[in-house]
């Protein structure tokens, strides 16, 4: 019984202690990380030592325009409307090939050669035809001739309009069917019947892929080659959603690769897609404002857009400081002293950055160079 309670003592006193160590740790971690974030923490003083190691120098609010540039990146790629699917107008057999995949073509340019015994037919139909159509010609001719002076009855005259109006619809339907598989009609006649027909390119461009090869039977609906009009090259690209109310359709951009970012070419946004995606971006459709073939299908590009300027408050780049995603600045409050301020800010360029709210700031000397280093320093005090 006795060692029972013993027992039973030392288990409390251990439960008791383990609660108050266990305590004092959280009150600890607690301490520290409120630490940084004490008033009289937000002070750091420097030796003389330090002060020129550090090289300070102060400036103060300022007043000016400013820009804010927005950088941008996505990929070239095509508006649907300018990939066309070529096929031929009539089956046959591919009797050569004349493009490679990637090549450049131009316009009316011989892509591919169809040969079949159905364009000789065609052809044939339409000679034939036509002189069939001649000859209702003249006896329709004959037949008024007779009707006035009654040697024939009006039937017979009907018969031959009828003819005549039959023959030249077939013929104008055949002239028409040979027009969209490239055989001219006015200069055919029966010595330069033709086998083969030719498939030619509707525009300018590029090949993107070939579906065909030479030999192979295709009918009406195969598709011959995929073709890329570069006229249609968009650009697609990526706007975080703190810009998306920055980004605004017809807007002047500039737009470059990655493998030649001195070469920057003109655009200009066309659409604005109103909705923000998983990765918190929104979509921009930029256009070039002139072709240029160093942009293809595919290639990531990048883009800056200048933000209308506007006359504002700010401050050197140098002295404004990071941390825990908050941003900072230094105030000298003399005697080698100084503090650390939050502050909210805009817009930023090259050389400056935008405070919002400054009435705070004004009359009083910010530290510029040094700002980082004095942040280092706070932090490993605070630490």
């Amino acid at each position: 019984m006795h060692f029972k309670k013993i027992s039973i003592y030392s288990l409390c006193l251990t439960l008791v202690l383990s609660s108050c160590s266990g305590k004092k740790e959280e009150e600890k971690t607690v301490y520290e990380n409120k630490k940084f974030a004490q008033g009289n923490e937000n002070t750091v003083h420097l030796s003389e030592k330090q002060l020129q190691s550090v090289g300070l120098t102060t400036t103060s609010i300022q007043n000016r325009n400013m820009e804010k540039l927005v950088r941008l990146n996505g990929k070239a790629e095509i508006a649907p409307s300018h990939i066309s699917s070529v096929s031929s107008i009539m089956g046959g057999h591919i009797k050569s090939i004349n493009v490679i995949s990637g090549s450049r073509f131009s316009k009316g340019q011989v892509l591919a050669v169809v040969e079949d015994p159905q364009f000789i037919q065609l052809q044939q139909d339409y000679l034939v035809t036509r002189a069939q159509l001649e000859s209702a010609r003249l006896n329709l001719n004959r037949q008024k001739d007779l009707n006035t002076s009654k040697a024939s009855s009006d039937k017979t005259l009907q018969t031959a309009q009828a003819d005549y109006s039959t023959l030249n619809a077939a013929l104008k339907g055949l002239e028409e069917k040979l027009r969209i598989i490239g055989i001219s009609a006015k200069g055919l006649n029966s010595g330069n019947i033709r086998s083969r027909i030719n498939v030619y390119a509707p525009f300018s461009g590029f090949v993107s892929k070939i579906l065909v090869n030479n030999g192979q039977y295709v009918n009406p609906s195969d598709t011959l080659f995929e073709l890329i009009n570069p006229a249609g090259l968009l650009l697609e690209l990526k706007v975080f959603e703190n810009d998306v109310n920055d980004i605004k359709t017809g807007q002047e951009i500039l737009v470059y690769s990655n493998q030649n970012p001195e070469l920057k070419s003109n655009a200009k946004i066309i659409s604005v897609v109103p909705n923000i995606e998983n990765g918190g971006s929104a979509t921009a459709i930029a256009q070039l404002s002139t072709a240029n073939s160093e942009f293809v299908k595919g290639m990531y590009i990048n883009a800056e857009v200048v933000i209308s300027s506007r006359y504002t408050e700010g401050l050197p780049n140098e002295s404004v400081v990071s941390f825990e995603n908050k941003n900072y600045v230094f105030e000298d409050l003399g005697k080698s002293q100084y503090k650390m301020i939050p502050v909210t800010v805009g817009i930023s360029d090259d050389q400056f950055t935008e405070i919002l709210k400054a009435e705070h700031l004004k009359n009083k000397k910010i530290v510029q160079k040094g700002a980082y280093g004095l942040l280092m320093m706070l932090k490993n005090k605070a630490e």
